[in-house]
């Protein structure tokens, strides 16, 4: 096969990802699982070819020369695809991701009214969490085509590379991609002030510059929304504040604490009424109990916070499980695995099943 005809495998499988690896078959991702397209390993030299036959001259040669390589390309009537090509032990491997063509509703993805009231707010930061994998380009896509077919503003995402298409809606949208269309995030960020937006998307917040604007731009009359590869809303903040020097975490912390809006954290969980995966969340909100904690930096007691803020719209990823469990949607190994707190899980879990 060649790299278009497995791509066109990753479709017709309903699969999420492509791997290309040396000493393997290709491995399609379905449903959050590996498969093999056949059982006849790729050598060095095939994996190669098939990874240059869908790389441009300008990509295969930062490849080369940086050792690895983010790229999108899309195939007239199969879709999108996110890339990423890559050296190990010295043979070019790389792994591709599906973008579908549509982008779900926010509450389609299982998100509930507080991730869509964020999307109303006018400034601020917004943070979507979770592993690799765990949907938040999606989350983010939902959240940028809620503000656009509702608010008449000027949007401009930061990305790495372009994933899903935005259209313009009742607001203006302006897609930028790292290397083609600016050199960094933080170049990219910095330069968006200069822009006239009222809503910035960051696909994700890496490095201490992007960091620091994005944090400046929420407080002074933007809503920023962007990605951290974090589980949870303490360690996002602690991930954020060890990013500056000790003597400027005083300082961060109170800006964080006067322009967060809230944190939504995410997993996708194997269905048990279906193939497929279904959204986990935890969401916590920036009320006055929160901001509070924030400013002391106490954040081993946001976790209290967030389940006690039901009113607030504030849930625990463990109340998602038991809910998605007591619902039929997953089973109770999968509640107990991806849980926070299995002696919570384990009561929920046997006094509905008793």
């Amino acid at each position: 096969m060649d790299i278009f005809q497995l791509l066109r495998e990753v479709v017709s499988n309903e699969a999420s990802d492509l791997h290309i690896v040396v000493g393997s078959p290709p491995m399609l991702r379905v449903h959050g699982s590996l498969t093999a397209l056949g059982d006849t390993p790729l050598d060095e030299k095939e994996t190669q070819a098939l990874i240059a036959d869908i790389l441009s001259d300008k990509q295969y040669g930062k490849l080369q020369t940086e050792l690895e390589v983010d790229f999108g390309v899309a195939i007239e009537s199969l879709g999108r695809f996110r890339g990423n090509a890559h050296h190990t032990n010295g043979h070019i491997e790389a792994a591709f991701r599906l973008i579908p063509d549509s982008i779900p509703e926010i509450s389609a993805l299982g998100h509930g009214d507080t991730v869509t009231s964020f999307c109303g707010r006018h400034q601020g930061l917004v943070l979507v969490t979770g592993v690799t994998g765990s949907g938040k380009t999606t989350t983010l896509a939902s959240m940028a085509t809620q503000i656009l077919n509702t608010r008449p503003v000027s949007l401009v995402t930061i990305e790495d590379p372009i994933e899903y298409r935005l259209s313009h809606g009742q607001g203006i949208v302006k897609q930028r991609q790292i290397g083609t269309d600016t050199h960094s995030f933080a170049n990219a960020l910095r330069a968006s002030l200069r822009q006239d937006p009222d809503v910035i998307v960051v696909a994700e917040l890496r490095d201490f510059e992007t960091i620091r604007t994005a944090i400046t731009a929420a407080e002074t009359g933007h809503l920023v929304i962007a990605t951290m590869h974090t589980l949870d809303a303490p360690k996002s903040l602690d991930r954020i504040i060890d990013v500056f020097p000790p003597d400027q975490q005083r300082q961060i912390t109170t800006q964080i604490a006067n322009s967060l809006v809230g944190i939504v954290s995410q997993r996708l969980i194997p269905r048990a009424d279906g193939p497929g995966r279904v959204l986990a969340s935890e969401v916590m909100v920036s009320n006055d109990a929160v901001r509070a904690t924030i400013h002391e930096r106490r954040f081993e007691q946001l976790l209290s916070l967030i389940e006690i803020g039901r009113q607030d719209g504030m849930h625990t990823i463990d109340a998602s499980l038991a809910h998605l469990f007591k619902g039929g949607f997953i089973l109770p190994e999968h509640a107990m695995n991806f849980c926070r707190d299995r002696d919570y899980m384990y009561e929920a879990i046997t006094s509905h099943s008793s």
